[in-house]
């Protein structure tokens, strides 16, 4: 069982960062972003990264699918939320 507030956790903080990054056009500042995500990633409840990452390997680690994985994460905890 996920604790509710590591959902609410990780889409307030996942939510904040996907706008700015969304909407940046500061190659530094989307870095940055990645680097606070994967890091965040990296230390979150496991059991609820698995279920965001649906058996993609270097699920918010990866600079390639960054963006469209971030979007994805949000709308999945958005909905879990729900």
């Amino acid at each position: 069982m996920i604790p509710k507030d590591s959902i609410e956790s990780a889409f307030c903080f996942f939510h904040q960062k996907q706008r700015i990054y969304q909407y940046s056009t500061l190659d530094w500042q989307k870095d940055d972003i990645e680097y606070a995500i994967g890091d965040y990633a990296d230390n979150m409840n496991k059991e609820l990264y698995s279920i965001l990452a649906k058996g993609r390997s270097h699920f918010l680690h990866n600079h390639s699918t960054f963006a469209e994985e971030l979007l994805d994460a949000v709308e999945e905890l958005e909905k879990m939320l729900g």
